[in-house]
């Protein structure tokens, strides 16, 4: 897109027109008091093609390493049609669709996106997007403690298997609306959550349940025997899911018959590159009885007086975003060109072609693991099943292993869970989606193999 900036002529005569003589004047109702000091470490200004080699030569630091690593980020094949249809100006330079009239084909994709997840989800109804993953958890806690008015608590389960990151984001976003995070451990067997442990907590009140699909070690847990507690107890069950994983597993709205109340992740699988670490979105889904509570954007599908279909934003007015505490969201303008994306790379894969890159996925993991196994000073650390990642311990330190598989080899080579789990010593989390050969595994292994037994 264009950028056409204002010279200081342009600034001068706008101020002038308004009376003004400098910028500075335009705030002189904020007290000294509240302004902050000069940013002197902001550095001088560059022109565009400066701009444009500091971007080249920041993004040539990443390079193109050999990617093992999962986390909550994953690299899938992304077919070329996807960001040239994405990139198109009219879908590229789209803002947020409030005047409907103007904005029908925006509101369409977002219609369509909204149905593709809800029939991924077998839930009754999407929304059209958050900023995250972690984002979405906490929106989805937030949520729960609202629609569930059978509860006086406002205490949440919150297994130990659900992404570090996610959890650190819920945490800072609900704390200070006096709401608890309630640790459930995991079993150090299968990796899965702990149900032994979690029926201690039976007969107690609880907002919500945190179901993770596969988990944070990429276990797959017994959602069904979850779903099934939590309605049990009157208490509501969050399913915090891979959407990939969707696509070959029992999706969330048919756990254990009745299904979740509400269903949300990250939905960078789906078409969104990893970027360095973004920008991804997020999603959310949940049953028709909680849509009023659900937060962001609902597009709905209508006939005008002539009988032609039209696209809205529907349920909520414009207003309910910024009226902070009696929202049910602050999140106003959301990741939309990313649901672009993932509308996209789901309308030509299909059912069929996401299953099958999901099942693709699983095959490369479970080769992974078998293949790194034979080596001396590497074992598989859970016996549950897992979906394209696992945990593996090795005999010596993790972090040293990760970082000289980075450094000296251009592997990524996993994620070093001793930085948010104490019991997990030396474990990583290694990751093998469909974009992985049966040469990458080979070299992977090989590369450990030297590191750990020079």
């Amino acid at each position: 897109m264009p950028f056409i900036p204002h010279t200081e002529q342009d600034i001068q005569q706008m101020l002038t027109v308004i009376g003004a003589d400098s910028i500075d004047d335009l705030f002189d109702e904020i007290p000294d008091n509240l302004r902050c000091a000069e940013l002197t470490e902001i550095p001088l200004g560059m022109n565009e093609m400066e701009v444009t080699r500091l971007l080249r030569e920041r993004a040539a630091q990443d390079g193109l390493p050999l990617c093992f690593l999962g986390a909550g980020a994953y690299e899938h094949h992304i077919p070329a049609a996807v960001w040239e249809i994405t990139t198109r100006g009219e879908f590229y330079s789209a803002y947020t669709p409030y005047q409907a009239e103007a904005s029908q084909g925006t509101l369409q994709l977002l219609y369509e996106f909204q149905t593709m997840m809800a029939s991924l989800m077998s839930m009754d109804v999407s929304n059209a997007s958050l900023y995250d993953g972690a984002s979405a958890l906490s929106e989805a806690v937030l949520m729960a403690v609202r629609a569930n008015r059978k509860s006086k608590s406002r205490k949440i389960l919150m297994p130990c298997t659900v992404n570090p990151i996610y959890r650190k984001v819920t945490e800072a976003i609900v704390k200070n609306q006096d709401i608890e995070l309630v640790d459930v451990p995991f079993d150090p067997v299968t990796g899965q959550t702990d149900l032994t442990a979690l029926a201690t907590f039976s007969g107690e009140d609880y907002a919500a349940l945190v179901i993770p699909q596969p988990n944070f070690f990429g276990a797959l847990d017994h959602v069904d025997a979850l779903t099934a507690w939590a309605a049990d107890n009157k208490v509501l069950s969050i399913a915090v899911v891979n959407p990939m994983a969707m696509a070959l597993l029992k999706p969330p709205g048919e756990w254990n018959d009745e299904g979740v109340d509400i269903v949300c992740g990250e939905g960078q699988p789906l078409g969104a590159p990893l970027a360095s670490g973004g920008p991804y979105f997020g999603f959310m889904c949940c049953k028709q009885k909680h849509v009023r509570q659900m937060p962001g954007r609902i597009i709905g599908r209508t006939t005008d007086l002539e009988g032609k279909e039209g696209f809205t934003l529907t349920l909520q007015a414009r207003e309910q975003h910024i009226r902070r505490s009696k929202a049910t969201s602050n999140i106003c303008t959301n990741q939309g060109l990313l649901v672009t994306a993932a509308s996209i790379y789901m309308s030509l894969l299909g059912p069929e072609g996401l299953k099958k890159v999901a099942l693709n996925s699983h095959k490369n993991c479970q080769a992974l693991v078998q293949r790194l196994t034979q080596i001396n000073g590497v074992t598989a650390v859970f016996s549950g099943q897992t979906f394209h990642e696992s945990v593996l311990q090795l005999n010596t330190n993790a972090q040293q292993i990760i970082d000289e598989l980075s450094q000296q080899h251009d592997i990524l080579g996993g994620f070093n869970l001793s930085l948010d789990y104490s019991s997990l010593d030396n474990c990583i989390l290694v990751c093998a989606t469909e974009t992985r050969t049966a040469d990458d595994i080979e070299r992977f292994a090989i590369t450990l193999d030297g590191l750990l037994n020079k």
